[in-house]
């Protein structure tokens, strides 16, 4: 997900203003030279919740997501990021779902705020889903298939770009005898033609109709860390116990670099976490296998990881940002797809809504449930002292209900 021309601006200004704030807070603990806390913010609410369990009375944590946030969208204010400027930590999963934490982390990279990676060399899985919902890729690969099976590449590129009498022309001479011939003389043509007069589609007919592994190539290089989401890795890695143990490793390690004496606290409280997170992963396994249906309708793909451990089915509406909806195409599919599956229930997020699949709940007469996808948090949760575990144990109960 790339970062909004607003949000340049905001982290332009913030890099301005945050000049005089390792200064202030270097003055701040010299001040108070007994402090022993360690101030550490995170972006997404399991990381917060690793932190504590770990850091215990030695940290303060607070995430920078407000209450029930959706964190595909979320992009900070300048406060937010005075505060990450003045922490001891900044966590953050790096799996793409952050899409403004790799330039806050040039803004503050003259901070003093120690910045983590939590995902780093952790293995993130591509979507299970077969629907592809974001701009020119708004087609299945079957659709794609079936375009590429009725008409040649200059067929495709004359529908989508070209009008004029010239391309119409181009287009009868590529049915003549010798059309192999004629289809790659009027491609190299018409590409010229296309950055003459088209710069704007320039980038979809690199997708749409280039064949030379020089172009395959070149589109591959412009693809940036920041565009996980097109890369299709699924980032919600959290909600896999096991690769958890990964993420909150990294934190423990964080926290004994910047506070070595304690480094015995922090291994006995990880070792606990760890524990604790194996002991979850037994409960899903043991829920999931007696399951008499794996298949589970969502609104939102972010269950793949139980896909991918568990063997759950994951039937999904969205992608893997709620923003990418499916075609009306697609829709059907999934409507049948229910139907075939004789599936009851679909499950909604506490933090995400989605009219496209409140349509189809209405169309098959399913009963709504709902999952945590822990991106953030709610208020309500917060008060009632939810934490990882106990709201991971409620998308148990509901897997339990609607599996079986």
């Amino acid at each position: 997900m790339k970062i909004t021309k607003l949000s340049l601006g905001l982290l332009l200004l913030v890099g301005l203003t945050l000049a005089g704030c390792s200064s202030s807070k270097e003055s701040a603990n010299k001040n108070n030279p007994e402090a022993t806390k360690l101030t550490v913010f995170t972006t997404i609410y399991p990381l917060q919740d690793f932190a504590k369990k770990i850091g215990g009375d030695l940290v303060d944590v607070e995430s920078i997501y407000p209450p029930n946030v959706d964190a595909h969208s979320f992009e900070p204010s300048t406060k937010d990021m005075m505060k990450l400027a003045e922490a001891d930590l900044f966590i953050y999963s790096g799996a793409g779902i952050e899409g403004f934490a790799e330039k806050a982390e040039q803004a503050l990279k003259n901070e003093k705020v120690m910045i983590v990676k939590a995902t780093e060399n952790v293995d993130m899985i591509e979507s299970s889903h077969d629907h592809s919902h974001e701009g020119d890729d708004a087609h299945s690969e079957e659709e794609h298939h079936d375009e590429e099976a009725a008409h040649s590449e200059e067929e495709h590129h004359d529908e989508e770009a070209a009008h004029s009498d010239e391309e119409h022309h181009d287009e009868e001479a590529a049915h003549s005898e010798e059309e192999h011939h004629d289809e790659e003389a009027a491609h190299s043509e018409e590409e010229h033609h296309d950055e003459e007069a088209a710069h704007s589609e320039e980038e979809h007919h690199e997708e749409e109709a280039a064949h030379s592994e020089e172009e395959h190539h070149d589109e591959e290089n412009t693809n940036s860390d920041e565009e996980h989401h097109d890369k299709n890795l699924d980032p919600h890695v959290w909600l896999d116990p096991i690769l958890s143990i990964k993420l909150a490793s990294y934190i423990k390690d964080s926290l004994i670099e910047l506070m070595p004496d304690h480094e015995q606290e922090f291994e006995h409280n990880f070792a606990q976490l760890e524990q604790d997170l194996k002991e979850l992963d037994n409960e899903f396994k043991n829920v999931i296998d007696l399951a008499e249906n794996k298949h589970l309708l969502v609104a939102h793909e972010a269950y793949g990881y139980w896909s991918n451990r568990y063997g759950i089915i994951q039937i999904a509406v969205n992608g893997l940002s709620p923003t990418q909806e499916p075609s009306q195409r697609e829709l059907t599919k999934l409507i049948e797809e229910a139907k075939e599956h004789d599936l009851k229930y679909i499950a909604f997020e506490q933090n995400v809504s989605s009219r496209v699949a409140e349509m189809i709940q209405r169309e098959i007469g399913a009963e709504t449930v709902t999952l945590y996808n822990l991106e953030s948090i709610s208020a309500q949760d917060m008060e009632n002292q939810e934490d990882y575990f106990s709201l991971m144990r409620k998308n148990l109960q509901t897997l339990e209900k609607v599996l079986n």
